[in-house]
């Protein structure tokens, strides 16, 4: 009898065998978020975390904003690379950041491990309704058309320097060959009311931001800037219809301290990928207006690596820079 129970014991123990190390994990994964709450940054990072508490446990979010998201990302950087702290990547902390700020407190490309893309949400290429109308604009060919003929009669405004509104306009006037005046402000909501109030004649705004105006008929979309047409607003061409090629996208994931194991990577990797797949994911974020793009983590470093090498010559050619 003894001997009958050991063995099925010793048979019980093995079967669990894999399972021993998910369930074994006392400690929550922390999950830096190197944005201030309540953005759709750390919106969609809180969904996720509570979506995968099934598969790995408690997940807390931290919120480490500051100097352009380089603070959080720092973080996750010099983290222990044990897989109970991994972080967000996002355009401005991995591909933009490295180019527009003198000193960086990390490697964007050698100090993080890939997990998986998460998000991206479209910029969108709007015009004041009024300027529009008044201009005869009704597409992105008669747009291209008057900025050609006149030549800085056009301007645009963004939340600032180096922001992703300011170099999605340099971008674009770099491969639509036209020139307009770029006015900063101080943050994308004074960008937007400028823009509402005629102040200036054009932004790339986000599409979540931008899209009530743009049903309200306050604003007009020309283009989104992701290589397809957004399904939120599908009458609306791409700027890759016209500049073919052109992509201007907020994306964010996410990744580990570099020295990771390749192990904790795929599971975080699976356990993440799962949950972006899931219907109730996917209707949950068409809400904020971004799609899930779940990825390998090799797929997810090589879309950075692009990223960067994308944003440097915008970067450079745009002159900003941080101190």
């Amino acid at each position: 009898m003894m001997k009958r129970r050991t063995l099925s014991f010793l048979a019980l123990a093995t079967a669990l065998a894999p399972t021993l190390p998910v369930l074994a994990q006392s400690r929550p994964i922390h999950l830096i978020v190197p944005y201030a709450a309540g953005g759709p940054i750390d919106i969609t990072a809180r969904a996720l975390a509570e979506r995968v508490r099934d598969s790995l446990g408690p997940v807390i979010i931290e919120n480490r904003p500051g100097a352009g998201g380089n603070i959080g990302a720092e973080a996750v950087a010099k983290a222990a690379p044990d897989g109970l702290t991994i972080g967000i990547a996002a355009t401005a902390t991995h591909a933009v950041n490295p180019w527009l700020y003198r000193r960086m407190p990390y490697d964007a490309a050698q100090d993080f491990a890939p997990i998986t893309q998460m998000l991206r949400v479209p910029n969108v290429l709007v015009m004041n309704a009024e300027t529009a109308q008044r201009l005869h604009i009704n597409s992105l060919q008669d747009f291209m058309t008057y900025a050609r003929a006149h030549p800085g009669k056009l301007n645009y405004g963004s939340g600032g320097n180096g922001s992703a509104g300011h170099l999605a306009g340099e971008l674009f006037k770099a491969r639509a060959g036209i020139y307009a005046v770029h006015i900063p402000y101080n943050g994308g909501n004074p960008a937007q009311l400028a823009l509402l109030s005629g102040q200036v004649d054009f932004n790339f705004d986000n599409l979540a931001t931008a899209a009530a105006n743009v049903r309200s008929g306050k604003l007009k979309a020309l283009a989104v800037t992701t290589l397809k047409r957004s399904p939120a607003l599908p009458q609306v061409p791409a700027v890759a219809e016209t500049l073919p090629g052109f992509a201007v996208d907020t994306w964010w994931g996410l990744v580990a301290p570099a020295a990771t194991p390749r192990d904790v990577v795929q599971r975080l990797n699976q356990a993440f990928v799962a949950t972006l797949k899931a219907p109730q994911t996917q209707e949950r974020f068409a809400a904020l207006m971004a799609e899930p793009v779940p990825t390998t983590p090799e797929e997810f470093g090589t879309f950075m690596q692009a990223e960067r090498a994308k944003y440097e010559s915008v970067v450079r050619a745009s002159g900003a820079q941080v101190d």
